[in-house]
C-alpha cells in the first residue's frame, strides 16, 4: 500500500454522486459497483477529520436528461444527502452546467484560495467525463491533485469512427492520461483514506 500524503486542510470534491446516474436505460452499463461506499468512506474520513468537503451537482440544461434542475435524478444519492452538513470542516455546495466543477457557481478556485487550499482529492461520477475533467483544471492551475479511482465509476460510450469503449477501458485511460500525463494523482480509496487518517 502507498499511503498518499494528504494535507491537513485538503479538501474533498465529490462530483456529481446523483440519483439520475442511476437509470442504466439512458446510461448504459456502468462499471465499478463499489465506487459508492468507497465515495461514502472518504466523505466519512473527511468530516471525521474536519477537512473540507465540496458537493457538487450538475443541473444539465439537456431537457430529457436525468440530471436535468427539477427532476428527482437531479438529487443526490442518498448517503450523499444524508451526510451533507455532518462534518467539522467547511463544507461548499457547487452547481455547474458543464463537466468542470472549477467553472460553476459559486468559483471553486476562489473558494479554495480563500480557504488557503493547495491540495484536492476527486472521487464521484464519471471518471472520463466530470471528475476528469475537473482533475485536469485543477492540476493545470497548480494544485496538488488526487484521484481516487476505485471511488468514481464510468459508463459504455461510443465514439467516433463506429469505435465503443468499455466503462473500465474509460476509466483506465483516464487514469493513465491523469496519472500519466502529469495531471494528477491516480491512487486508491484506501490509500487516501490512510493518509487522510494518519496511518
Amino acid at each position: 500500500m502507498d499511503i498518499a500524503e494528504i494535507a491537513a486542510n485538503a479538501a474533498l470534491v465529490v462530483v456529481d454522486v446523483q440519483k439520475g446516474f442511476e437509470e442504466p436505460d439512458h446510461w448504459g452499463a456502468r462499471n465499478n459497483p463499489g465506487a459508492d461506499d468507497n465515495i461514502a468512506a472518504l466523505i466519512d474520513v473527511w468530516q471525521g477529520t474536519g477537512r473540507p468537503v465540496v458537493f457538487v451537482r450538475h443541473d444539465s440544461s439537456e431537457p430529457g436528461s436525468p440530471l436535468r434542475a427539477g427532476y428527482v435524478g437531479n438529487d443526490f444519492k442518498e448517503y450523499v444527502e444524508d451526510r451533507r452538513g455532518k462534518g467539522a470542516g467547511a463544507e461548499l455546495l457547487i452547481t455547474k452546467t458543464v463537466n468542470s466543477a472549477f467553472l460553476g457557481t459559486p468559483d471553486l478556485g476562489a473558494w479554495l484560495s480563500a480557504e488557503g487550499i493547495s491540495q484536492f482529492v476527486v472521487a464521484g461520477i464519471q471518471t472520463n467525463m466530470c471528475v476528469e475533467t475537473t482533475a485536469r483544471m485543477g492540476g493545470n492551475l497548480g494544485y496538488d491533485v488526487l484521484v481516487a479511482y476505485d471511488a468514481t465509476h464510468t459508463f459504455d460510450l461510443e465514439g467516433p469512427f463506429g469505435w465503443r469503449r468499455s466503462a473500465d477501458e474509460l476509466a483506465q485511460a483516464s487514469a493513465v492520461s491523469l496519472h500519466g500525463g502529469g495531471f494528477a494523482r491516480v491512487v486508491s480509496t484506501q490509500d487516501v483514506v490512510a493518509g487522510a487518517a494518519g496511518v
